[in-house]
Protein backbone atom coordinates (compact mmCIF):
# COMPACT_ATOMS: atom_id res chain seq x y z
CA UNK A 1 0.00 0.00 0.00
CA UNK A 2 0.92 3.77 -0.32
CA UNK A 3 1.43 5.95 2.05
CA UNK A 4 -1.25 8.44 2.45
CA UNK A 5 -0.50 11.94 2.94
CA UNK A 6 -1.89 14.06 5.56
CA UNK A 7 -3.44 16.47 2.66
CA UNK A 8 -5.29 15.29 -0.38
CA UNK A 9 -9.07 13.84 1.00
CA UNK A 10 -10.91 13.41 -2.19
CA UNK A 11 -14.71 11.82 -2.23
CA UNK A 12 -14.83 8.36 -4.15
CA UNK A 13 -16.93 8.22 -6.92
CA UNK A 14 -19.43 6.15 -5.67
CA UNK A 15 -21.89 5.77 -9.00
CA UNK A 16 -21.87 4.71 -12.19
CA UNK A 17 -22.48 7.96 -13.93
CA UNK A 18 -20.13 9.61 -11.46
CA UNK A 19 -17.27 7.05 -12.67
CA UNK A 20 -18.18 7.26 -15.84
CA UNK A 21 -18.54 11.09 -16.65
CA UNK A 22 -14.92 11.15 -15.13
CA UNK A 23 -13.37 8.85 -17.88
CA UNK A 24 -15.16 11.24 -20.59
CA UNK A 25 -13.55 14.02 -18.67
CA UNK A 26 -9.99 12.57 -18.53
CA UNK A 27 -11.15 11.34 -22.62
CA UNK A 28 -12.10 15.03 -23.48
CA UNK A 29 -8.81 16.09 -21.83
CA UNK A 30 -6.56 14.42 -23.65
CA UNK A 31 -8.23 15.20 -27.19
CA UNK A 32 -7.95 18.71 -25.99
CA UNK A 33 -4.59 18.61 -24.72
CA UNK A 34 -3.55 16.49 -28.12
CA UNK A 35 -5.06 19.11 -30.15
CA UNK A 36 -3.02 21.99 -28.48
CA UNK A 37 -0.25 20.15 -28.29
CA UNK A 38 -0.54 18.82 -32.37
CA UNK A 39 -1.36 22.99 -33.30
CA UNK A 40 2.01 24.21 -31.14
CA UNK A 41 4.10 21.73 -32.77
CA UNK A 42 2.59 21.88 -36.55
CA UNK A 43 3.44 26.11 -35.89
CA UNK A 44 7.15 25.10 -35.08
CA UNK A 45 6.75 23.11 -39.03
CA UNK A 46 7.03 19.53 -37.34
CA UNK A 47 4.93 15.87 -38.39
CA UNK A 48 4.21 14.84 -35.13
CA UNK A 49 3.49 11.27 -34.78
CA UNK A 50 0.16 10.29 -33.18
CA UNK A 51 1.92 8.74 -30.20
CA UNK A 52 3.73 11.62 -29.87
CA UNK A 53 0.57 13.87 -28.76
CA UNK A 54 -0.92 11.68 -26.85
CA UNK A 55 2.10 10.61 -24.27
CA UNK A 56 2.83 14.49 -23.20
CA UNK A 57 3.34 15.51 -19.89
CA UNK A 58 0.29 17.26 -19.48
CA UNK A 59 -1.48 13.67 -20.63
CA UNK A 60 0.35 12.06 -18.19
CA UNK A 61 -0.65 14.41 -15.10
CA UNK A 62 -4.60 14.09 -16.70
CA UNK A 63 -4.61 9.90 -16.80
CA UNK A 64 -2.86 10.02 -13.29
CA UNK A 65 -4.66 12.06 -11.46
CA UNK A 66 -8.12 10.96 -12.67
CA UNK A 67 -7.68 7.50 -11.97
CA UNK A 68 -6.02 8.47 -8.50
CA UNK A 69 -9.62 9.90 -7.87
CA UNK A 70 -11.26 6.96 -9.38
CA UNK A 71 -9.52 4.37 -6.94
CA UNK A 72 -10.71 1.09 -7.24
CA UNK A 73 -10.43 -0.80 -10.25
CA UNK A 74 -9.36 2.05 -12.59
CA UNK A 75 -6.26 2.69 -10.49
CA UNK A 76 -5.82 -0.80 -9.77
CA UNK A 77 -5.22 -1.63 -13.24
CA UNK A 78 -3.17 1.32 -14.24
CA UNK A 79 -0.82 0.14 -11.00
CA UNK A 80 -0.85 -3.61 -12.64
CA UNK A 81 -0.26 -2.60 -15.73
CA UNK A 82 2.80 -0.10 -15.40
CA UNK A 83 4.43 -3.00 -12.97
CA UNK A 84 3.92 -5.84 -15.03
CA UNK A 85 3.49 -5.16 -18.85
CA UNK A 86 6.79 -4.06 -19.61
CA UNK A 87 7.03 -6.19 -22.25
CA UNK A 88 3.93 -5.25 -23.38
CA UNK A 89 3.37 -1.58 -23.12
CA UNK A 90 5.67 1.10 -24.43
CA UNK A 91 7.99 2.48 -22.19
CA UNK A 92 6.06 5.78 -22.09
CA UNK A 93 3.08 4.33 -21.16
CA UNK A 94 4.16 2.39 -18.44
CA UNK A 95 6.44 5.49 -16.70
CA UNK A 96 2.93 7.82 -16.95
CA UNK A 97 0.88 4.49 -14.78
CA UNK A 98 3.90 4.54 -13.07
CA UNK A 99 3.15 7.44 -10.99
CA UNK A 100 0.13 6.19 -9.84
CA UNK A 101 1.68 3.98 -7.17
CA UNK A 102 2.82 7.50 -5.47
CA UNK A 103 -0.98 8.81 -5.64
CA UNK A 104 -3.16 7.15 -3.01
CA UNK A 105 -6.01 10.24 -1.58
CA UNK A 106 -8.13 8.99 1.44
CA UNK A 107 -11.90 9.76 1.99
CA UNK A 108 -13.05 12.81 3.58
CA UNK A 109 -13.85 11.49 7.64
CA UNK A 110 -17.76 11.94 6.75
CA UNK A 111 -17.49 9.09 3.83
CA UNK A 112 -15.24 7.23 6.60
CA UNK A 113 -18.12 7.09 8.92
CA UNK A 114 -20.67 6.18 6.33
CA UNK A 115 -18.90 3.08 5.46
CA UNK A 116 -18.15 1.89 8.88
CA UNK A 117 -21.98 3.03 9.83
CA UNK A 118 -22.80 0.31 7.19
CA UNK A 119 -20.72 -2.20 8.23
CA UNK A 120 -20.37 -1.96 11.88
CA UNK A 121 -23.45 -0.25 12.78
CA UNK A 122 -24.37 3.65 14.34
CA UNK A 123 -22.28 3.17 17.71
CA UNK A 124 -19.39 1.45 16.02
CA UNK A 125 -16.74 3.79 17.90
CA UNK A 126 -17.98 2.11 21.16
CA UNK A 127 -16.07 -0.59 19.72
CA UNK A 128 -12.88 0.92 20.55
CA UNK A 129 -10.48 2.59 22.83
CA UNK A 130 -9.12 4.79 20.36
CA UNK A 131 -9.76 4.84 16.25
CA UNK A 132 -7.67 7.15 13.96
CA UNK A 133 -8.92 9.00 11.45
CA UNK A 134 -6.15 9.90 9.26
CA UNK A 135 -4.81 6.76 7.87
CA UNK A 136 -2.06 4.98 8.09
CA UNK A 137 -1.81 4.27 4.75
CA UNK A 138 -4.01 4.44 1.45
CA UNK A 139 -3.70 2.89 -2.06
CA UNK A 140 -6.53 1.68 -4.83
CA UNK A 141 -8.86 -0.36 -2.56
CA UNK A 142 -8.97 0.59 0.44
CA UNK A 143 -7.11 2.39 3.28
CA UNK A 144 -5.36 1.50 7.08
CA UNK A 145 -6.30 2.44 10.11
CA UNK A 146 -4.45 1.87 13.37
CA UNK A 147 -7.41 1.22 15.83
CA UNK A 148 -7.06 0.21 19.91
CA UNK A 149 -9.81 -2.27 21.20
CA UNK A 150 -10.62 -1.50 25.16
CA UNK A 151 -8.31 -4.58 26.41
CA UNK A 152 -5.27 -2.66 24.74
CA UNK A 153 -4.77 -4.77 21.53
CA UNK A 154 -3.76 -2.59 18.92
CA UNK A 155 -5.04 -3.36 15.36
CA UNK A 156 -5.19 -2.32 11.49
CA UNK A 157 -8.32 -1.68 9.94
CA UNK A 158 -8.44 -1.82 6.46
CA UNK A 159 -11.34 0.36 5.13
CA UNK A 160 -12.96 -0.56 1.69
CA UNK A 161 -13.61 2.69 -0.36
CA UNK A 162 -17.27 2.69 -1.44
CA UNK A 163 -18.81 1.68 -4.68
CA UNK A 164 -15.15 0.21 -5.67
CA UNK A 165 -16.66 -3.52 -5.76
CA UNK A 166 -19.48 -2.67 -8.04
CA UNK A 167 -17.76 -0.61 -10.63
CA UNK A 168 -14.86 -3.48 -11.48
CA UNK A 169 -16.54 -4.42 -14.29
CA UNK A 170 -17.12 -1.07 -16.11
CA UNK A 171 -13.75 0.62 -14.75
CA UNK A 172 -11.63 -2.36 -16.41
CA UNK A 173 -13.47 -1.93 -19.79
CA UNK A 174 -12.97 1.78 -19.99
CA UNK A 175 -9.28 1.59 -18.95
CA UNK A 176 -9.45 -1.06 -22.05
CA UNK A 177 -11.58 1.84 -24.07
CA UNK A 178 -8.89 4.47 -23.36
CA UNK A 179 -5.55 1.74 -24.75
CA UNK A 180 -7.41 1.25 -27.76
CA UNK A 181 -8.40 4.44 -28.55
CA UNK A 182 -4.79 5.95 -28.05
CA UNK A 183 -3.47 3.83 -30.33
CA UNK A 184 -1.11 2.73 -28.01
CA UNK A 185 -1.84 -1.20 -28.28
CA UNK A 186 -1.78 -2.83 -31.87
CA UNK A 187 -5.80 -4.56 -32.43
CA UNK A 188 -3.75 -7.85 -33.17
CA UNK A 189 -3.43 -8.13 -29.15
CA UNK A 190 -6.59 -10.13 -28.33
CA UNK A 191 -7.12 -8.34 -24.00
CA UNK A 192 -10.46 -10.49 -23.96
CA UNK A 193 -8.85 -13.07 -21.67
CA UNK A 194 -6.40 -10.92 -19.68
CA UNK A 195 -9.59 -8.57 -18.94
CA UNK A 196 -11.62 -10.97 -18.11
CA UNK A 197 -9.15 -12.44 -15.53
CA UNK A 198 -8.62 -8.96 -14.43
CA UNK A 199 -12.33 -8.10 -13.56
CA UNK A 200 -12.21 -11.59 -11.38
CA UNK A 201 -9.12 -11.21 -9.55
CA UNK A 202 -9.76 -7.96 -8.63
CA UNK A 203 -13.52 -8.67 -7.57
CA UNK A 204 -11.74 -11.48 -5.08
CA UNK A 205 -9.63 -8.48 -4.15
CA UNK A 206 -12.46 -6.66 -2.83
CA UNK A 207 -14.21 -9.88 -0.61
CA UNK A 208 -12.17 -8.91 2.71
CA UNK A 209 -13.62 -12.18 4.15
CA UNK A 210 -11.68 -13.90 1.53
CA UNK A 211 -8.71 -11.85 1.96
CA UNK A 212 -9.24 -12.93 5.42
CA UNK A 213 -9.46 -16.63 4.77
CA UNK A 214 -6.01 -16.13 3.32
CA UNK A 215 -4.38 -13.78 5.90
CA UNK A 216 -5.24 -16.91 7.98
CA UNK A 217 -3.87 -19.32 5.49
CA UNK A 218 -0.80 -17.96 5.09
CA UNK A 219 -0.49 -17.64 8.81
CA UNK A 220 -0.65 -21.28 9.41
CA UNK A 221 1.68 -21.97 6.42
CA UNK A 222 4.46 -19.70 7.42
CA UNK A 223 3.78 -20.45 11.35
CA UNK A 224 6.76 -23.07 11.48
CA UNK A 225 9.40 -20.40 9.53
CA UNK A 226 10.29 -17.10 11.74
CA UNK A 227 11.49 -15.39 9.41
CA UNK A 228 8.02 -14.22 8.41
CA UNK A 229 5.58 -12.32 10.35
CA UNK A 230 1.63 -12.52 9.41
CA UNK A 231 -0.97 -10.52 11.08
CA UNK A 232 -3.52 -12.28 13.11
CA UNK A 233 -7.13 -11.49 11.78
CA UNK A 234 -9.66 -10.58 14.06
CA UNK A 235 -13.00 -12.17 12.62
CA UNK A 236 -15.72 -10.05 14.52
CA UNK A 237 -14.77 -6.98 13.26
CA UNK A 238 -14.24 -8.52 9.91
CA UNK A 239 -17.02 -7.64 7.11
CA UNK A 240 -16.70 -7.99 3.65
CA UNK A 241 -15.56 -4.13 3.10
CA UNK A 242 -13.60 -3.81 6.24
CA UNK A 243 -10.70 -6.38 7.50
CA UNK A 244 -9.30 -6.55 11.00
CA UNK A 245 -5.68 -7.89 11.95
CA UNK A 246 -3.27 -7.21 14.28
CA UNK A 247 -1.15 -4.49 13.97
CA UNK A 248 2.28 -5.49 13.45
CA UNK A 249 5.35 -2.96 13.95
CA UNK A 250 7.66 -2.84 10.60
CA UNK A 251 9.98 -0.76 8.83
CA UNK A 252 9.58 -0.06 5.36
CA UNK A 253 10.88 -2.65 2.81
CA UNK A 254 13.07 -0.04 0.89
CA UNK A 255 14.85 0.91 4.06
CA UNK A 256 16.61 -2.15 3.66
CA UNK A 257 19.01 -0.70 1.40
CA UNK A 258 20.46 1.05 4.27
CA UNK A 259 21.16 -2.24 6.19
CA UNK A 260 24.29 -4.61 6.11
CA UNK A 261 25.17 -6.99 3.06
CA UNK A 262 24.23 -9.73 5.16
CA UNK A 263 20.62 -8.79 6.36
CA UNK A 264 19.75 -7.43 2.77
CA UNK A 265 20.94 -11.39 1.63
CA UNK A 266 19.08 -12.82 4.46
CA UNK A 267 15.81 -10.85 3.57
CA UNK A 268 15.53 -11.43 -0.08
CA UNK A 269 16.78 -15.06 0.39
CA UNK A 270 13.58 -15.40 2.48
CA UNK A 271 11.34 -13.70 -0.18
CA UNK A 272 12.32 -15.60 -3.41
CA UNK A 273 11.94 -18.94 -0.90
CA UNK A 274 8.75 -17.63 -0.52
CA UNK A 275 8.31 -17.32 -4.33
CA UNK A 276 9.42 -20.77 -4.53
CA UNK A 277 7.50 -22.27 -1.76
CA UNK A 278 3.73 -20.79 -3.19
CA UNK A 279 4.89 -22.02 -6.75
CA UNK A 280 6.04 -25.43 -5.88
CA UNK A 281 4.32 -26.58 -2.40
CA UNK A 282 1.90 -24.42 -1.64
CA UNK A 283 0.00 -24.67 -4.74
CA UNK A 284 -0.98 -20.95 -4.03
CA UNK A 285 0.44 -17.30 -4.28
CA UNK A 286 0.22 -13.74 -3.32
CA UNK A 287 0.56 -12.39 -6.68
CA UNK A 288 0.90 -8.61 -6.17
CA UNK A 289 4.74 -7.53 -5.75
CA UNK A 290 4.39 -4.33 -4.28
CA UNK A 291 6.78 -3.24 -2.04
CA UNK A 292 4.77 -1.97 0.63
CA UNK A 293 3.16 -5.21 1.06
CA UNK A 294 6.27 -6.23 2.93
CA UNK A 295 7.54 -4.71 5.96
CA UNK A 296 11.01 -5.55 8.08
CA UNK A 297 11.98 -5.45 11.29
CA UNK A 298 15.61 -4.62 12.24
CA UNK A 299 16.00 -5.47 15.69
CA UNK A 300 14.11 -9.44 14.99
CA UNK A 301 15.21 -9.42 11.21
CA UNK A 302 12.01 -10.84 10.13
CA UNK A 303 9.65 -9.54 7.25
CA UNK A 304 6.02 -8.74 8.02
CA UNK A 305 3.73 -10.21 5.13
CA UNK A 306 0.69 -8.04 4.15
CA UNK A 307 -2.02 -7.85 1.99
CA UNK A 308 -3.16 -11.50 0.77
CA UNK A 309 -6.07 -9.67 -1.36
CA UNK A 310 -4.35 -10.97 -4.56
CA UNK A 311 -3.44 -14.42 -3.35
CA UNK A 312 -4.73 -17.20 -5.74
CA UNK A 313 -4.56 -20.90 -6.47
CA UNK A 314 -1.40 -22.05 -8.97
CA UNK A 315 -2.04 -25.03 -11.41
CA UNK A 316 -0.60 -27.88 -11.62
CA UNK A 317 0.11 -26.41 -15.62
CA UNK A 318 1.85 -23.53 -15.03
CA UNK A 319 4.00 -25.18 -11.85
CA UNK A 320 4.95 -27.52 -14.12
CA UNK A 321 5.86 -24.91 -16.79
CA UNK A 322 7.98 -23.15 -14.26
CA UNK A 323 9.72 -26.18 -13.05
CA UNK A 324 10.15 -27.20 -17.39
CA UNK A 325 11.97 -23.61 -18.05
CA UNK A 326 14.30 -24.43 -14.25
CA UNK A 327 15.33 -27.13 -15.47
CA UNK A 328 16.53 -26.36 -18.98
CA UNK A 329 17.98 -23.57 -17.75
CA UNK A 330 20.22 -25.56 -14.54
CA UNK A 331 20.82 -27.92 -17.54
CA UNK A 332 22.39 -24.83 -19.28
CA UNK A 333 20.29 -26.35 -22.10
CA UNK A 334 20.07 -22.50 -24.04
CA UNK A 335 17.74 -24.20 -27.28
CA UNK A 336 15.58 -26.41 -24.49
CA UNK A 337 14.82 -23.07 -22.71
CA UNK A 338 13.63 -20.80 -26.21
CA UNK A 339 11.71 -24.06 -26.79
CA UNK A 340 10.41 -24.43 -23.44
CA UNK A 341 9.18 -20.61 -23.43
CA UNK A 342 7.31 -21.53 -27.01
CA UNK A 343 5.62 -24.11 -25.51
CA UNK A 344 4.74 -23.17 -21.83
CA UNK A 345 3.38 -19.78 -23.48
CA UNK A 346 5.78 -17.57 -21.88
CA UNK A 347 7.13 -16.38 -25.85
CA UNK A 348 5.51 -15.68 -28.51
CA UNK A 349 5.61 -18.29 -31.72
CA UNK A 350 6.20 -15.70 -34.11
CA UNK A 351 8.17 -13.54 -32.24
CA UNK A 352 10.41 -16.70 -32.09
CA UNK A 353 10.97 -17.56 -35.14
CA UNK A 354 10.89 -14.16 -36.47
CA UNK A 355 13.70 -12.79 -33.59
CA UNK A 356 15.03 -15.89 -32.93
CA UNK A 357 18.74 -14.59 -33.00
CA UNK A 358 17.68 -12.04 -30.69
CA UNK A 359 16.11 -14.43 -28.40
CA UNK A 360 18.75 -16.09 -28.44
CA UNK A 361 21.48 -13.65 -27.38
CA UNK A 362 19.26 -12.49 -24.34
CA UNK A 363 18.94 -16.12 -23.07
CA UNK A 364 22.48 -16.72 -23.13
CA UNK A 365 23.30 -13.13 -21.84
CA UNK A 366 21.02 -14.32 -18.59
CA UNK A 367 22.39 -17.80 -18.12
CA UNK A 368 26.08 -16.01 -17.88
CA UNK A 369 25.13 -14.04 -15.40
CA UNK A 370 23.10 -16.56 -13.56
CA UNK A 371 26.37 -19.22 -14.16
CA UNK A 372 28.93 -16.62 -12.60
CA UNK A 373 30.51 -17.97 -9.33
CA UNK A 374 28.81 -17.54 -6.44
CA UNK A 375 25.52 -16.24 -5.37
CA UNK A 376 23.58 -14.07 -7.99
CA UNK A 377 24.01 -10.56 -7.69
CA UNK A 378 21.34 -8.55 -8.24
CA UNK A 379 22.87 -5.43 -7.87
CA UNK A 380 25.34 -5.85 -10.94
CA UNK A 381 23.27 -4.88 -13.83
CA UNK A 382 26.12 -5.87 -16.15
CA UNK A 383 23.71 -8.41 -18.58
CA UNK A 384 20.93 -5.86 -18.18
CA UNK A 385 21.57 -3.29 -21.26
CA UNK A 386 22.32 -6.17 -23.36
CA UNK A 387 18.62 -7.73 -23.05
CA UNK A 388 17.44 -3.97 -23.16
CA UNK A 389 18.77 -3.71 -26.95
CA UNK A 390 18.26 -7.32 -28.37
CA UNK A 391 14.45 -7.16 -26.71
CA UNK A 392 13.90 -3.39 -28.55
CA UNK A 393 13.33 -4.90 -31.83
CA UNK A 394 10.96 -7.40 -30.54
CA UNK A 395 9.16 -4.23 -28.73
CA UNK A 396 9.23 -2.77 -32.53
CA UNK A 397 7.44 -4.97 -34.07
CA UNK A 398 4.20 -4.70 -32.88
CA UNK A 399 3.51 -8.08 -34.76
CA UNK A 400 5.34 -10.25 -32.61
CA UNK A 401 3.34 -8.88 -29.56
CA UNK A 402 2.46 -11.58 -27.36
CA UNK A 403 0.13 -11.83 -24.20
CA UNK A 404 1.13 -14.82 -22.16
CA UNK A 405 -1.46 -17.29 -20.43
CA UNK A 406 -3.38 -14.85 -17.60
CA UNK A 407 -2.64 -17.87 -14.86
CA UNK A 408 1.76 -17.34 -16.13
CA UNK A 409 0.74 -13.44 -16.07
CA UNK A 410 -0.12 -13.54 -12.33
CA UNK A 411 2.70 -15.79 -11.19
CA UNK A 412 4.99 -14.07 -13.28
CA UNK A 413 3.84 -10.78 -11.70
CA UNK A 414 5.47 -11.85 -8.12
CA UNK A 415 8.53 -13.15 -10.17
CA UNK A 416 9.23 -10.05 -11.54
CA UNK A 417 8.47 -7.92 -8.81
CA UNK A 418 10.43 -9.64 -6.27
CA UNK A 419 13.69 -9.41 -8.64
CA UNK A 420 13.30 -5.96 -8.62
CA UNK A 421 13.07 -5.61 -5.22
CA UNK A 422 16.43 -7.81 -4.86
CA UNK A 423 17.61 -5.12 -7.47
CA UNK A 424 16.78 -2.19 -5.23
CA UNK A 425 18.33 -3.91 -2.19
CA UNK A 426 21.31 -4.75 -4.31
CA UNK A 427 20.91 -8.38 -2.64
CA UNK A 428 23.02 -11.66 -3.15
CA UNK A 429 21.24 -14.91 -3.20
CA UNK A 430 22.12 -18.70 -3.89
CA UNK A 431 19.07 -18.26 -6.81
CA UNK A 432 20.34 -21.63 -8.45
CA UNK A 433 20.34 -23.57 -5.55
CA UNK A 434 17.14 -22.43 -4.21
CA UNK A 435 15.65 -23.71 -7.70
CA UNK A 436 17.28 -26.63 -7.59
CA UNK A 437 16.00 -27.22 -4.04
CA UNK A 438 12.18 -25.88 -4.66
CA UNK A 439 11.88 -28.41 -7.71
CA UNK A 440 13.42 -31.28 -6.01
CA UNK A 441 10.67 -30.74 -3.88
CA UNK A 442 7.94 -30.25 -4.93
CA UNK A 443 8.47 -33.53 -6.87
CA UNK A 444 8.93 -35.36 -4.20
CA UNK A 445 5.40 -34.10 -3.01
CA UNK A 446 3.59 -35.37 -6.15
CA UNK A 447 1.41 -38.47 -5.20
Amino acid sequence: MTRSRESGSRAVPRSRLSRLSTFGRLAGGVASGMLAEGARRMARGERPRINDLILTPGNAARLADRLSHLRGAAMKLGQMISMDAGDILPAELSTILASLRDQAQRMPPAQLDRVLKQEWGPDWRRRFRHFEAVPIAAASIGQVHRATLPDGRVLAVKVQYPGVADSIDADVDNVASLLRISNLLPASINLAPLLAEAKRQLADETDYLREGQELRRFGELLSGDARYVVPDLEENLTTSRVLAMSFIEGRPIEELAGAAQADRDAAMTALIELVLRELFAFGVMQTDPNFANYRWQPETKRLVLLDFGAARPVSTHTSDAYRSLIEAGLARDLGKVRETAVETGFLGESAATAHRPAIDRIISAIDAAMNREGPFDFGDRAFVPVVREEASALLADRAAWHVPPTDTLFVQRKVSGTALLAARLKARVMVRELAAAAITAGEMQVP
